[in-house]
């Protein structure tokens, strides 16, 4: 497709979603099924108000039933989805409305929390309704008054499920039929926190009212081998800690631990709530002002700013015997943005730490939050 956003400073090409993929693949099997014809390309109008333009694919259609795929393109996006193959078989049925299920690839829901229902197909809510939409359509096309059966499969999604988020969600056996907007925008930020938002609903469907959070790969690393807490039902935050803490409020959490590397956490002392680069990066910036607050010559100060890391930076700390006064001044204002952002509603803690330096700091109930997860751990592991 034809369709460009602008990310980073680049031009990039914009995909369609897999919901897109197996309405249209349904669509196409439904009108050949009623029709009698083949389908080589099909239309389909997207939430987003894009009309796509398909090709099939591996069609088959008899009196009994009709099967087509649409290749999946992800655009200028890095997704593990990109060019595998959505079927969709679609025949008739005596039941009193339409049916959809999920066939090979498409995972299934074992976990409350989700926007789809225990034990049935992980395809979400949009998608499901563009599917039926498009049998409907269909249906009203050709005069067809009675009911159509659509199971989308995706084969190659066995295979790409274990890359993918749905392992933590409780989504097995394969890939789910996403997308809200049937459009898929390279780079976007909205579809992560969408990620991050099904992870919390799965914690508060579990009855979890305590969040043990991280930005991403290294915090969960580091507390695995530091920590003794039960990372199994941590969710990932990346860079969107103002709507994580937002939601967590909104799902009605009562405490939420965040676990971070100093690169990216020390940001919140200065307010900041997308710890993302091209949004702020007041690391150096942070450390110095706290260094010349207590005590660190003008020299000193500059020799912290100019520094390349935070790592770096800790080590002029210790050298210049900054580091016990300056990491309780951080902790203290990362703690401060916290309780600020949620307004006291939850209780908040956050544990600074350096793959160099191991843990760096902490804020006022990070101990007490740690210890209650480190409970829950021993608490499951006698359970088992």
């Amino acid at each position: 497709m034809e369709e460009y956003t602008f990310s980073q400073g680049k031009k990039m090409r914009c995909g369609y979603t897999t919901g897109s993929c197996a309405a249209a693949a349904a669509k196409a099997a439904a009108q050949m099924l009623l029709s009698g014809r083949r389908v080589d390309a099909v239309e389909l109008d997207t939430p987003k108000g894009i009309r796509l333009h398909l090709e099939t694919r591996e069609v088959e259609f008899t009196p009994d039933y009709a099967v087509c795929a649409i290749q999946k393109d992800s655009g200028d996006d890095p997704d593990d989805t990109n060019g595998i193959l959505i079927y969709a078989r679609v025949e008739k049925t005596d039941a009193p409305e339409h049916l959809l299920e999920g066939g090979k690839g498409v995972g299934r829901v074992t976990k409350p929390g989700l926007a789809c229902a225990v034990g049935g197909p992980a395809i979400n809510p949009v998608p499901r309704k563009m599917i039926l939409q498009s049998l409907s359509g269909a249906a009203a096309q050709y005069g067809y008054s009675g009911s159509l059966k659509a199971v989308i499969s995706a084969p190659a999604g066995v295979e790409i499920a274990p890359k993918t988020f749905n392992p933590r969600l409780g989504i097995e056996g394969g890939i789910s039929i996403l997308g809200t907007s049937g459009i898929v925008e390279p780079m976007s930020d909205t579809a992560l926190i969408e990620t991050m938002y099904t992870e919390i609903n799965v914690q508060a469907g579990k009855g979890n009212k305590d969040l043990l959070v991280f930005f991403g790969n290294y915090g969960e690393d580091f507390t695995r081998d530091n920590l003794m807490v039960d990372i199994d039902n941590a969710v990932t935050c990346s860079n969107f800690v103002g709507e994580l803490l937002d939601y967590a409020v909104y799902k009605g959490f009562e405490t939420l631990l965040l676990i971070g590397h100093s690169g990216k956490l020390v940001k919140l002392a200065q307010g900041v709530m997308n710890t993302h680069s091209k949004y702020a990066d007041c690391r150096t910036e942070l450390f110095a002002l706290q260094a010349l607050f207590n005590g660190a010559s003008l020299e000193v100060g500059k020799k912290i700013y100019a520094a390349l890391t935070t790592d770096e930076v800790i080590k002029i700390l210790k050298a210049e015997n900054l580091f016990d006064k300056v990491m309780p001044a951080v902790t203290e204002k990362i703690d401060y943005y916290m309780q600020h952002r949620v307004h006291g509603k939850l209780k908040t803690g956050a544990l600074m730490f350096s793959n160099v330096y191991g843990i760096l700091g902490k804020t006022a109930h990070a101990d007490e939050l740690i210890k209650l997860h480190q409970m829950k751990r021993k608490d499951e592991d006698n359970a088992r």
